[in-house]
């Protein structure tokens, strides 16, 4: 698909969609254009390395990942709830993408929805993942 023009892989992805109504069937796409999963995806898997990342219906998934802009903190320093999938920090201030369920109450904080790319790219970041591997170790 990416491969198409614009205008032809728009229509390609209406045809699709229409397809997928009347006919009532699913579609698995696999795609790194992430404003065609914009348009037409219901439900996200984001595989890095062939694992999965983060998986489930795209709305909520948006709904319960925010990004948090404020003063320097150490990550440990967040409530338990607030799973954190990224961080970034300079000298005087931490933005972390964290994923919850409970409201964000900390005036600290300056909350911000993600769109679909900032998940996704979140999810995506080589240090976040590396940082939720698990360490295999072999005994003889």
């Amino acid at each position: 698909m990416a491969s198409l023009d614009p205008l032809a892989r728009r229509e390609f992805l209406q045809g699709l969609m229409e397809a997928t109504v009347e006919h009532e069937f699913s579609v698995v796409l696999s795609s790194h254009l992430v404003s065609d999963l914009e348009r037409v995806c219901d439900f996200l898997i984001v595989l890095v390395d062939s694992r999965v990342q983060v998986a489930g219906e795209t709305d909520k998934l948006l709904a319960t990942h925010h990004r948090l802009a404020g003063p320097r903190r150490d990550p440990d320093r967040l409530p338990a709830d607030q799973h954190v999938v990224s961080q970034r920090h300079t000298d005087r201030q931490s933005v972390f993408v964290v994923r919850t369920d409970a409201p964000i109450h900390d005036p600290a904080w300056t909350v911000s929805r993600l769109s679909l790319e900032d998940l996704v790219l979140a999810y995506m970041d080589k240090r976040t993942v590396e940082n939720r591997r698990v360490a295999l170790e072999v005994q003889r």
